[in-house]
């Protein structure tokens, strides 16, 4: 008996060593092996809300690093996932005047198994001070298809525009409400549910720099790694 259940016990230690590996590992994807870059290298801005308001790239190379929504004015400095956030191809606006919701995709450039990975969002309704989880999207291709996706982030809610058709340009698209303190994975607060809107004009949204999509130089490189011959 002893025997067997030291057998078990080694078996689920070499499976909880195997997720950890697999989870701690560099991702499989076009960025390749991840190298730790020099801690020196020059912040990049990847997308720029307004002049206090932006998300920057740090402590990376070729745009995959560790990822930071910064505010200067309210003094908020959040970090976010680490990853290639460029890498999701949509577009995005953010022009809430409150300066409260915050909306942040991700769609990594992964090819996962016919069921496709799930592709999460991160946003924040207190300035971004706070961020939470949200998929958006399953995709065997994420970032191949984030294309197809417009995010707009308003007042009161974002909006989840997906282009359904390539020949009509037909669109679906879901409205998620944003109130402070609101989990978008669990049941909403009464009063509030998501709204379907398909077919139905969008608010004239823009974001104040004018940006609606990620930005990165990905020539920039650190000057441990090895460079290009």
């Amino acid at each position: 008996m002893m025997k067997t259940l030291k057998m078990i016990g080694a078996a689920l230690l070499a499976v909880g060593m195997t997720a950890c590996a697999q989870n701690d590992a560099p991702p499989t994807s076009s960025h390749g092996t991840i190298l730790r870059p020099s801690p020196d290298m020059p912040p990049q801005v990847l997308y720029r809300i307004d002049d206090h308001r932006y998300i920057s790239l740090e402590n990376y190379d070729k745009c995959f690093g560790d990822n930071y929504y910064i505010d200067t004015k309210a003094g908020i400095r959040t970090k976010l996932w680490t990853g290639a956030f460029s890498d999701y191809k949509g577009r995005l606006i953010i022009d809430d005047p409150s300066e409260m919701n915050v909306v942040v995709p991700d769609a990594p450039a992964t090819t996962c198994r016919d069921k496709g990975c799930n592709v999460y969002l991160q946003y924040s309704t207190d300035g971004g001070r706070t961020f939470k989880p949200k998929k958006y999207m399953q995709s065997p291709y994420p970032t191949k298809d984030s294309e197809n996706y417009s995010i707009l982030i308003a007042k009161d809610g974002f909006y989840l525009v997906k282009k359904i058709s390539q020949t009509n340009g037909s669109t679906s698209v879901t409205k998620y409400p944003l109130v402070p303190g609101i989990d978008l994975e669990k049941p909403y607060p009464p009063d509030l549910h998501d709204e379907y809107l398909s077919g139905k004009p969008l608010p004239l949204l823009r974001t104040p720099s004018g940006q609606d999509r990620f930005t990165c130089d990905s020539s920039i490189r650190p000057s441990n790694l090895p460079q290009p011959k």
